[in-house]
């Protein structure tokens, strides 16, 4: 046989070469010959261990692999071999790649396993690494949040407890019955201020003051003075049972909230005490300029709706695409509006006074909106608008598609968290001590929409040693779990 004949190899001391030795190894069923002078290019690996471990005994042979056969010299590991034949690539190329279909949290695993640094993993790899322990860690995070609302601390007081329950009626629809309606009343809300507001514009609903100005009719100002009072209610308990109240304050939802309530008592105290610091007609300008910003309560609505808030985030992950919008319209604006102006002097009526007036026209001709308040008038100036024309089609085209991707991928990455949370918990409670197999999920559905307090059942969860035990959520070191492996 090759391999007892290499292994028959001593050098002078009575001892193998190193570079000479060559090792058969089982991983998963698959075999395998590797070469000491491939594998001692790194030495600190588990492969390269394996070619001194033979001197030092079968307890040194049996902390490297699970199994050992003296007669073929066979080391076996209960590997998974797909990823072993990535891995091993790193003793011929000096790099890793991971094949398609391999997990990459699985692969990770492998790779500390065969004590290989994650540095000679490829960088479109670790991309893919990255987001999915980012997922794996949402998953967690998620499932935390729902532990934590199940339990209770008895070594809370009163007050602490009190709050708790507050800001999950407040915030967290889901926790209860409860929490449920009082998000429905919020959105209602929303919609009922948004919709007087439009109301109060039109004349027919007006009615003349005695000083003969035009003013909201008292019905509808009566269902906006309710409206700002359920704001006002929502945002000061909502502060008052934050855990962290300077994150709450400074949260961008909550200085929306704000901006919503404000103008109404601001405009409040002008009508009642402006008048006398200042003119009349100063106070109703201002009045009239901050019920202007009630517009900002439509935004609440993103508090409520999962779909403005992934728009919100696939905006924020297209902030590049935007930027790269915004420079070919203006470098276009630029260009388009100094041609159109040169083009049309000739003409005696011509509507393109200077350059930075023609900056309107091709504005609304590269965004094909085309009021016609300002057109071209000469051959020369409607053939710069049509070249305008289609260039502003492509430059709006080409950033569009990769921002509709970004938005359709945060919304299915959203919906798979959640329900992957939802059958983490499933799961848990499934294989846990206490848990039984029927009803299982029935009993999970009702502690979790009625929001009732079940202290053992969330310790036992929290303990369980089942597969699918989230690491993420405990510093206790248990078995792989179904998150770490992904499968």
């Amino acid at each position: 046989m090759a391999s007892e004949s290499r292994f028959s190899d001593v050098d002078s001391n009575g001892s193998e070469k190193n570079e000479d030795i060559e090792i058969i190894v089982n991983v998963g069923g698959v075999r395998q010959v590797l070469y000491g002078e491939n594998l001692n290019r790194y030495p600190a690996t588990r492969l390269a261990q394996l070619i001194n471990c033979l001197s030092g005994g079968y307890d040194t042979i049996f902390s490297l692999c699970d199994d050992y056969d003296p007669g073929k010299r066979e080391f076996y590991f209960d590997r998974d071999p797909d990823a072993f034949k990535c891995i091993i690539d790193i003793y011929y190329f000096g790099e890793i790649h991971m094949k398609k279909g391999i997990c990459p949290i699985c692969f990770k695993n492998e790779m500390e396993f065969w004590k290989v640094d994650l540095k000679f993993l490829d960088d479109c790899c670790k991309t893919h690494l990255s987001e999915k322990k980012e997922e794996l860690e949402e998953i967690a995070r998620r499932v935390q949040l729902i532990l934590d609302d199940l339990g209770v601390d008895a070594s809370e007081n009163r007050w602490k407890r009190c709050q708790k329950y507050i800001w999950k009626l407040m915030e967290k629809p889901e926790s209860s019955y409860s929490a449920r309606v009082i998000a429905v009343l919020s959105f209602l809300f929303i919609l009922i201020s948004s919709v007087v507001m439009c109301l109060g514009t039109i004349p027919e609903l007006q009615i003349v003051d005695s000083e003969g100005n035009h003013v909201e009719h008292p019905t509808l100002d009566n269902i906006e003075t309710a409206c700002i009072g359920w704001f006002t209610l929502e945002y000061v308990l909502r502060l008052i049972s934050s855990p962290n109240k300077l994150y709450f304050v400074i949260s961008f939802m909550n200085i929306i909230d704000v901006f919503a309530i404000l103008p109404f008592y601001v405009s409040l105290i002008l009508t009642h005490l402006g008048a006398r610091m200042m003119e009349l007609t100063n106070v109703q300008q201002a009045v009239q300029a901050l019920r202007i910003m009630r517009i900002a309560r439509i935004f609440k609505l993103a508090r409520h709706s999962t779909g403005l808030q992934t728009l919100t985030y696939a905006l924020k992950r297209s902030l590049k695409e935007l930027g790269l919008l915004l420079m070919y319209l203006a470098v276009g604006i630029f260009v388009f509006s100094a041609l159109g102006y040169t083009m049309e002097q000739s003409h005696p009526e011509t509507l393109f006074k200077s350059i930075p007036q023609s900056f309107w026209w091709a504005i609304i001709t590269m965004t094909t909106v085309g009021y016609g308040d300002i057109y071209p008038k000469t051959t020369l100036g409607k053939l710069n608008a049509a070249t305008s024309f289609l260039c502003g089609v492509i430059a709006i085209a080409l950033p569009i598609h990769p921002i509709i991707n970004n938005f359709v991928r945060y919304y299915n990455k959203q919906r798979v968290l959640e329900t992957a949370a939802k059958h983490e918990l499933e799961l848990m409670e499934l294989y846990s001590g206490e848990g039984k197999i029927g009803g299982s999920k029935n009993e999970l559905e009702d502690l979790m929409g009625e929001g009732k307090e079940h202290p053992s059942w969330s310790r036992q969860l929290k303990v369980s040693h089942s597969d699918t035990f989230i690491h993420l959520l405990s510093d206790e070191k248990h078995h792989r779990t179904r998150l770490q492996s992904c499968k």
